[in-house]
């Protein structure tokens, strides 16, 4: 498209997609991989939580997660998702909106033996989005597993990767006078060739 500005040059989206993460690592004070994960429950409900992005793929979004909480539950069912990743300081967004699977092999357990010991036995403790007496009762668990699992515990099998692979992703950055640059790569199929299309803010 003729009008696309350097901030949204390329013919790969995943490509633009990491060079304004790489942009907001430098000016964001906190998480700039941070997404707002939204998702549907059985009976169509929506629900959205924070959630840290930790790849870009060629072809899709990786994040992590414990499978039995409510998030993987409705990840599972539906087999869609969707994201927005917004930077204030950068006044610039991404949304995707795609198709769902897991990341339960060598890159899941790459990715967990190169998080902190405490975050990998936090896995492991946390019966995540179930009632929880007690903060006193979590941390009483997290001391059983450091007990139990020692000094390398291995990746749970209840926790694991996600993979989003966009049926649509689109750029925004904000304007002068609300007058936002928005453009929109939507494909109907993984087997498609993008279609780039210039939206009205």
């Amino acid at each position: 498209m003729s009008d696309r500005t350097e901030l949204f040059a390329g013919d790969d989206p995943f490509e633009i997609a990491r060079r304004w993460l790489t942009a907001a690592e430098a000016a964001e004070v906190n998480d700039a991989n941070a997404i707002a994960l939204s998702t549907v429950d059985a009976a169509g409900l929506p629900n959205a939580r924070m959630v840290l992005l930790k790849e870009i793929e060629a072809e899709a979004f990786v994040f992590y997660t414990n499978y039995e909480s409510a998030k993987a539950q409705e990840l599972d069912q539906a087999g869609k998702a969707a994201f927005v990743m917004h930077w204030k300081s950068l006044r610039r967004q991404i949304r995707v909106r795609g198709l769902v699977t897991k990341e339960q092999g060598p890159k899941a357990d790459a990715y967990y033996a190169s998080r902190s010991l405490k975050s990998r036995l936090g896995a492991w403790a946390s019966q995540q989005s179930r009632p929880l007496e007690s903060r006193a009762a979590l941390m009483a668990e997290v001391a059983k597993v450091t007990m139990r699992h020692g000094p390398n515990p291995a990746r749970p099998s209840f926790w694991g990767g996600y993979r989003i692979t966009p049926l649509e992703i689109e750029f925004w950055a904000d304007g002068a006078f609300r007058l936002h640059d928005r453009f929109v790569w939507r494909r109907k199929t993984l087997e498609e060739m993008w279609e780039i299309t210039r939206l009205n803010p």
